[in-house]
């Protein structure tokens, strides 16, 4: 006989929960990052990684890879989840900082100065973070909202996943063109078409300084 606690396969997964899964992921990580700042260093950070709302798409979509990768394993010893929490954290961390920087000249975090970092893109405490978050998920977090997840009411269910789809999409295309455009400013390239004037004019440096305070100016890669 099984065990109760084993879940079902990685095809039972569909987009709807994903979604779902992706935006509490992206208030629960705003949440953790600003007790972790504030418990460690007494700071208040903005962690939100887009224009409009408390969301961060870095641990949005960060907790959907690790709820894929680690289905399989949900029923392996805890060491086996915590390891490969750690290496699909620590390495979606990477390509996360790495693709930022090659689309918008900017990273919103570097490690160098923390031992054991990778090209200051992801370090080995972390990882070690992302181990420990990714077991929590994947064992406490995951099943709970799981319940609620798999019972909403159809059609409304439905409508406002949908609404929140096209505003998250919008939120994030917003915000990649607003960070991007901020860099040209930088770097004195001026406005190129309507788009340019408009994200100057509606999303100027004062504007985006406050939104994204922890971000920094590298240049493309």
């Amino acid at each position: 006989m099984k065990k109760k606690c084993e879940r079902s396969s990685v095809s039972s997964i569909g987009f709807y929960k994903l979604f779902w899964v992706f935006m509490v992921g992206c208030v629960i990580g705003v949440a953790i990052e600003v007790f972790f700042s504030f418990v460690t260093t007494g700071r208040i950070v903005n962690p939100q990684g887009v224009i409009y709302g408390p969301f961060n798409p870095v641990y949005g979509f960060g907790v959907v890879f690790l709820t894929l990768l680690l289905y399989p394993v949900f029923n392996k010893q805890w060491y086996i989840i915590f390891i490969l929490s750690m290496v699909v954290g620590g390495g979606f961390e990477f390509l996360i900082s790495y693709l930022q920087q090659f689309s918008t000249g900017t990273v919103s975090w570097q490690y160098q100065q923390l031992p054991l970092n990778l090209y200051g893109r992801t370090s080995l405490i972390f990882s070690f973070y992302w181990g420990v978050l990714g077991f929590l998920w994947i064992k406490k977090i995951d099943p709970s909202i799981s319940m609620v997840i798999a019972k909403p009411p159809k059609k409304m269910g439905l409508i406002i996943t949908w609404i929140l789809i096209v505003f998250m999409i919008f939120n994030l295309t917003i915000s990649l063109l607003a960070v991007d455009r901020w860099e040209q400013r930088i770097n004195n390239i001026p406005a190129n078409g309507a788009v340019g004037v408009f994200l100057d004019k509606t999303y100027p440096n004062s504007v985006l300084e406050k939104i994204y305070p922890e971000m920094t100016h590298l240049g493309h890669t």
